[in-house]
């Protein structure tokens, strides 16, 4: 029998605490204003941020506390080279892009890294919050499965929206559009969403304090 000294010790021999940044808000390449998504390339070792009051995406390579520009930046908007109040975010190594929910603009957008403006995946190019199945109410994180599909939290709207590679029209594969409750099949303000190996969806369904599971979209 392994005694919990023991567990511990295995545990602190296998992860270590690194400090990207000290924690004090602004805007220089040293410093970050309300970080809400984070992902991150193993290829690179690279970090990329959410900067959200910065309404940019910095990154950051391993035991680096300076970063560096990578997306938005021109001040909050809704023009393809700004970002408006970014959340969540997934790195698409198969593009070598950031897929990023900017919230604030209520669309999912792309952006190539090394590129100078975005390329938009869902929702629209006016800001205009909808319930439609083109449109987003507070898109507050995004994924990709391995074929390119694109799953939304959309927060307002209490639900997950569901996009085939390349298709700009959803459907809502979790929760109900603008029903905000706390059945089996209703969500109340869903903020994160990941995947696991089976396709098998995660929802931290964040008023309803609980994490739901939904089975395969087929």
């Amino acid at each position: 029998m392994v005694s919990t000294r023991d567990n511990s010790y295995t545990f602190e021999k296998h992860y270590r605490n690194y400090f990207l940044l000290i924690g004090t808000s602004g805007n220089s390449f040293t410093q970050l204003s309300s970080c809400r998504g984070i992902a991150f390339d193993s290829n690179t070792n690279t970090f990329y941020i959410t900067d959200t009051n910065n309404n940019r995406v910095m990154s950051y390579t391993l035991n680096s506390t300076v970063g560096t520009l990578v997306a938005g930046g021109n001040g909050a908007g809704n023009s393809s080279t700004q970002l408006n109040a970014p959340r969540g975010l997934y790195f698409d190594a198969s593009t070598n892009s950031l897929i990023i929910a900017n919230y604030g603009a209520n669309n999912i957008v792309r952006w190539v890294l090394g590129a100078l403006n975005w390329t938009l995946v869902a929702g629209n190019l006016n800001a205009v919050a909808g319930s439609g199945p083109m449109e987003f109410d507070g898109p507050y994180d995004v994924t990709l499965d391995p074929m390119g599909n694109v799953y939304v939290a959309d927060r307002n709207n209490d639900r997950i929206q569901f996009f085939q590679a390349g298709q700009s029209n959803g459907s809502t594969i979790a929760g109900v559009t603008g029903s905000s409750g706390n059945g089996p099949t209703q969500l109340s303000g869903p903020l994160s969403v990941a995947l696991d190996s089976q396709l098998n969806l995660y929802v931290s369904d964040t008023q309803n304090n609980r994490i739901q599971k939904f089975s395969r979209y087929n």
